[in-house]
């Protein structure tokens, strides 16, 4: 069955021999151990790796052994086996700490994840370590990192949350502005007064961030999946420092994020929320704008907000209600909409869209040729408007600081669990 798996010829499907292989059970640990450790390929270490950790083994303390072994693979496996009975190896919690300082990144951060998967029953022991000097500096790091893993801030000690304060600080003191990603909403008001906009949007308990930390939660809170903890991606919200006199607002307020989940046509409820919220900060600030871009798909929007009125608004998977795609602002003179077509119906023909060399050359010259304009994202108009988030750099005037500030559920629940860099 071994022999099957690792055979990438083979016409039998590998979760066939991975699936025998897992019924076997513990007999079969050690075999597939060494296949891991001698793996010639990157996809034959992927299978194995499968098989490893989903081995029919009543008692995880069979994969005990396999973290002391020489092969990083191997122990990473080995961890792997311990993260997915959760809260049931907890027992082993002495034996995994020494694998938070492991000297492969990628072993370390498996480890951090099986102490994530224990959970609470773990934080007293890694809050040990923390206090310890024996462990060694690697191992109290990780500790630091499964700590926020599992409870976020609300898990570290008085001393570990002084020290986060202290590297904050001098970060700040000489922090350059730098591009983020960009992946969900933000608000973009003319303001410097940061007390005013944590009012605006009913913000409390604001803790200076650096940039990075603060662009680290936004998109730690956006992609959250975290069913345990429903709360994670409406808990907080990263206000930036005054950027060319813009303050930049990322994430999602409790009252916005709970209209909307409530509503039955959860398209249109967003679309009322961003045009309310930017009418409310317009009148507030004298103008608000709005935008959104996705990492996964092609989606981007934006709404624009003068002295109290909505001037534009543009949704990319909306585009019936745009009219026939008139340019309906000033900032996007000289673009193409995302959900116009410039090119002709026949400037493919002939050229296999799988073959990606030949698409983009002809792409290339039909666009030069015919001066078909640039598509414009959310991140353009920003530019043009306020502040492109993702084109940061030391060109960007920058006042204050970027605070994280707890909404109404994070006030009640508190911030999300998972470790942020600064």
């Amino acid at each position: 069955m071994l022999d099957v798996l690792c055979d990438e010829q083979s016409p039998v499907e590998w979760t066939v021999s991975a699936d025998v292989l897992c019924r076997i059970g513990e007999p079969a640990l050690l075999p597939l151990a060494h296949a891991a450790a001698t793996a010639d390929s990157s996809e034959v270490a992927r299978r194995v790796a499968w098989a490893l950790g989903r081995l029919k083994v009543d008692d995880p303390g069979a994969y005990e052994p396999l973290l002391n072994h020489a092969h990083p693979l191997v122990r990473s496996d080995a961890l792997f086996a311990f993260q997915t009975r959760g809260e049931a190896a907890a027992r082993f919690i002495d034996r995994l700490i020494p694998l938070l300082g492991d000297p492969v990144p990628e072993v370390g951060q498996r480890a951090v994840w099986a102490f994530q998967a224990i959970g609470t029953a773990a934080v007293p022991h890694l809050q040990r370590v923390r206090r310890l000097t024996a462990p060694g500096p690697r191992v109290r790091a990780g500790a630091l990192e499964a700590l926020a893993a599992i409870a976020g801030p609300d898990g570290l000690d008085s001393r570990d949350q002084d020290a986060w304060r202290r590297l904050t600080r001098i970060k700040l003191l000489a922090e350059i502005p730098d591009g983020m990603h960009l992946c969900g909403s933000w608000y973009a008001v003319p303001a410097t007064d940061q007390d005013a906009v944590l009012a605006a949007f009913d913000l409390g308990s604001p803790q200076p961030v650096t940039l990075r930390t603060g662009a680290a939660a936004w998109n730690h809170d956006h992609h959250s999946w975290d069913r345990a903890h429903p709360h994670a991606a409406c808990s907080r919200v990263f206000i930036s420092p005054a950027l060319d006199g813009w303050m930049l607002v990322f994430g999602d307020s409790s009252q916005d994020t709970h209209r909307v989940e409530d509503a039955d046509d959860r398209d249109e409820a967003l679309s009322l929320v961003v045009r309310q919220r930017c009418t409310d900060l317009s009148r507030r600030f004298g103008s608000a704008q709005w935008y959104g871009m996705s990492c996964g798909d092609d989606w981007t929007a934006w709404c624009i907000a003068e002295a109290g009125e909505i001037v534009r608004h543009y949704d990319a998977y909306d585009a019936a209600e745009n009219g026939d795609g008139e340019l309906a602002h000033p900032a996007e003179a000289g673009y193409l909409l995302p959900h116009q077509d410039g090119f002709p119906d026949d400037a493919f023909d002939g050229v296999s869209p799988a073959d990606s060399e030949s698409f983009a050359v002809r792409y290339r010259q039909v666009k030069e040729d015919l001066q078909i304009p640039d598509t414009c994202y959310a991140n353009d108009i920003a530019a043009r408007l306020s502040v492109d988030p993702g084109a940061l750099g030391p060109h960007v005037r920058t006042s204050g600081q970027g605070v994280l500030a707890l909404t109404a559920c994070g006030r009640e629940h508190g911030h999300p669990a998972g470790a942020l860099p600064v």
